[in-house]
């Protein structure tokens, strides 16, 4: 009841609290602010600006823009991580997830043993998803499996009289009724036919592989996919995959079945860019593990020594807006600070401007 009768004493506690917030984000060592006209340029020379404003437009051509996967992402398409996907779709990687169902333009190898006239090698799926079988008639196959083809080529046959007990088997001799899209970083990208049991690195095998450059290649995918098509819970999705833990096998889960009308965007490597006073500028690979702003600078060499060390800047872009992160260097490598360095992200252009001092 005393403290209630203390205003001053709220007073203080809130402005402790205010203070200790602005010590944990790091004050002014770390500032964040949106990018105004040509203040991502300041002190850098004419070469430099003309080498950022390049980076800038390949850049956004190497996460989807200007290759075709912009116009295919609507504005309501939802971003998940894969295992966001599975834990919303457990079934998707799941046993008989790509499982394919026949479809028009598919063709059909028939056997039928010891009957060899009601076998047929290459029967073709008409356009409104039927077959003609000897003896049967039209037969409408389309959206069943090979399995439940089966069963209805045998159960005709008896239904019929024609053949009793009959052992029949339907194996899919050509897929053309489905397709998927490769895009990006790879040696043929394109449309590609949809096969039974495909997974995603089936497709980046069908179109020759990853295109690995100078830099490598890259560890990152994209799948973007629609759910619940022609229904009112209609929804394009677009998933994230780590492709480095798929090729080594340690993420079996994430190599999930490919589905009609995929598209499968592979970006180009990973990387980031350094520009203005450091000893080697230029662009650099994001390895496995994390890297720092401090380490981004000791790869490029460190600072030049006219650099403005205390006005480097990072420009980085966050769901298609840029924004700016002021970063005094010398407070970070302080003794304490370590705790307040920067993760450096793919894209991301450090700025060191030249000392005017």
């Amino acid at each position: 009841m005393r403290i209630q009768n203390r205003p001053g004493y709220f007073f203080c506690c809130l402005l402790l609290l205010a203070l200790s917030g602005c010590s944990a984000t790091g004050g002014d060592i770390v500032k964040i602010s949106s990018v105004p006209e040509n203040a991502s340029e300041s002190g850098l020379k004419a070469a430099d600006r003309a080498r950022l404003e390049e980076i800038q437009k390949t850049s956004s051509e190497n996460n989807g823009a200007g290759t075709g996967l912009s116009s295919v992402i609507t504005d309501k398409a939802r971003n998940l991580t894969i295992a966001e996907y599975l834990r919303q779709y457990p079934n998707a990687s799941g046993a008989g997830a790509g499982e394919y169902t026949v479809g028009p333009h598919d063709v059909l190898s028939i056997t039928v043993y010891d009957e060899q006239d009601f076998s047929s090698p290459a029967l073709r799926v008409s356009v409104d998803g039927y077959i003609s079988f000897p003896l049967i008639g039209r037969i409408k196959v389309n959206g069943l499996t090979t399995a439940q083809i089966e069963a209805l080529i045998t159960r005709r046959l008896g239904e019929g009289q024609i053949l009793l007990n009959a052992h029949v088997a339907v194996r899919i001799a050509e897929c053309n009724s489905k397709r998927y899209l490769v895009m990006g970083s790879v040696q043929s990208p394109g449309s590609y036919p949809l096969a039974e049991n495909e997974r995603v690195l089936d497709a980046i095998s069908k179109a020759n592989g990853i295109t690995k450059g100078e830099k490598g290649a890259s560890r990152k995918a994209k799948i973007v996919r629609t759910v619940h098509a022609g229904t009112a819970q209609e929804e394009q999705l677009v998933i994230d995959l780590d492709l480095q833990s798929m090729q080594q096998g340690t993420s079996r889960q994430a190599n999930i079945f490919m589905q009609d009308k995929d598209t499968l965007f592979i970006p180009m490597p990973e990387k980031f860019y350094i520009l203005g006073e450091v000893k080697r500028p230029g662009d650099y690979p994001l390895s496995e593990s994390d890297i720092t702003l401090i380490e981004g600078i000791g790869l490029a060499g460190g600072f030049t020594n006219i650099a403005a060390r205390n006005s480097t800047r990072i420009i980085r872009t966050e769901n298609g807006r840029q924004k700016i992160i002021r970063v005094r260097v010398d407070a970070i490598t302080d003794s304490g600070r370590q705790l307040r360095e920067i993760i450096l992200q793919p894209n991301d252009i450090i700025i060191v401007p030249q000392s005017f001092f």
